[in-house]
């Protein structure tokens, strides 16, 4: 046990042991990246770190404190078991009067956004006042280990007016806590949060030690290993979680809908598919709006770099005779609307109706 085991990136890993080794740890860190890369992962691994009772700039994963953390390793049941003690009648005062936070050690906390129910989770959980006040009122406390540790993931969730709580927090620090912010990118946090925190942005994982990284974790055949590591686009937890199947049949659809898009024909059938996408879909909406990013991505790539097709290797031949039709200008057009698209999901901009303007966007008619 220990950083070792965390898969890429190894320059950051070495600097957050460095910083625990030298006892010059930052009030404030700031992990961006893709889903999957292993932002929590890493956040929980130097809280473990930090509060080791054996090592000073690693974890042992034996000692009392280490094994009080192990469960964090697995965050999803502690949340299931928080939303059911809070009850599934509540209101916006209940949620803010008993705030979401998992702890299984006194000094570490995670805070995740707050879905409100168990059964019936609102559209886009948020963190929320009541869990930054809790936090607030927590960092003033000296910890019983060596150091108190507060993961807030899903960090770029919270209203910018509700973050004011948290920049208080980050202008007068205690010096023996840390908060860790995990976001996707450092743009989705207001300048006053970014700029308050050390900042490590997590890189793609070579596809190679993905596939290795498989090999001993998934039970499936070397070419299924070799295209979920390709499709994980680097991230070692998305391809870890992958169902290739779901994710072929997702892929296919949407390249089938940019075919009929550039064709400028059979509407009804684009919009009653764009129902199913933003409605019906397991995948997240976020994460179906990067299968269009990387299906653009391989169209441009595939018309301007012969022979080059890293994102999308299985649907080679459907997206050269795509790329045939669309020029650079298209793929541009298609992109500008996406950007679009993702940025008003925040305004609650509807989601298929997103996607119908995109879509109708793209006639090369």
């Amino acid at each position: 046990m220990g950083f070792h085991d965390f898969l890429g990136n190894e320059r950051i890993v070495r600097a957050l042991g460095g910083m625990l080794r030298r006892e010059r740890v930052p009030n404030a860190l700031l992990f961006t990246g893709p889903r999957g890369i292993g932002k929590y992962t890493l956040a929980r691994m130097f809280a473990a770190a930090a509060n080791c009772e054996r090592l000073p700039d690693d974890f042992c994963g034996e000692c009392a404190s280490c094994l009080r953390m192990a469960p964090l390793a697995e965050p999803v049941p502690l949340i299931e078991a928080g939303l059911t003690q809070r009850g599934e009648s509540v209101d916006s005062a209940a949620v803010e009067r008993t705030p979401l936070i998992v702890e299984t050690h006194p000094d570490v906390w995670l805070i995740v956004p707050d879905p409100v129910r168990l059964r019936a989770p609102v559209a886009r959980p948020m963190i929320r006042v009541g869990q930054l006040r809790a936090v607030q009122r927590a960092a003033s406390y000296r910890p019983q280990g060596r150091r108190r540790v507060f993961i807030l993931d899903g960090a770029d969730s919270m209203r910018w007016d509700d973050s004011d709580l948290l920049l208080k927090i980050l202008e007068e620090p205690p010096e023996t806590a840390t908060l860790i912010l995990l976001a996707l990118s450092p743009d989705s946090l207001q300048t006053t949060i970014r700029s308050r925190c050390l900042q490590f942005h997590l890189a793609p994982v070579p596809t190679a030690q993905i596939e290795e990284f498989l090999k001993h974790r998934l039970r499936a055949k070397p070419e299924e290993r070799r295209l979920a590591a390709q499709l994980s686009a680097g991230s070692p937890g998305a391809a870890l979680a992958m169902d290739l199947e779901q994710s072929t049949r997702l892929r296919k659809s949407i390249l089938a809908l940019l075919e009929q898009a550039a064709a400028g024909e059979k509407y009804a059938e684009i919009f009653a598919a764009t129902a199913r996408l933003a409605k019906q879909e397991k995948e997240s909406f976020e994460s179906i709006l990067e299968l269009f990013y990387s299906l653009f991505t391989d169209i441009l790539e595939c018309g301007q770099v012969a022979g080059r097709l890293p994102r999308n290797p299985d649907l080679r031949r459907e997206i050269e005779l795509l790329s045939k039709k669309a020029d650079w200008n298209w793929v541009r057009r298609a992109t500008h609307n996406l950007d679009t698209l993702e940025g008003s999901l925040r305004r609650n901009v509807g989601r298929q109706l997103g996607l119908d303007s995109l879509l109708a966007s793209l006639s090369l008619r």
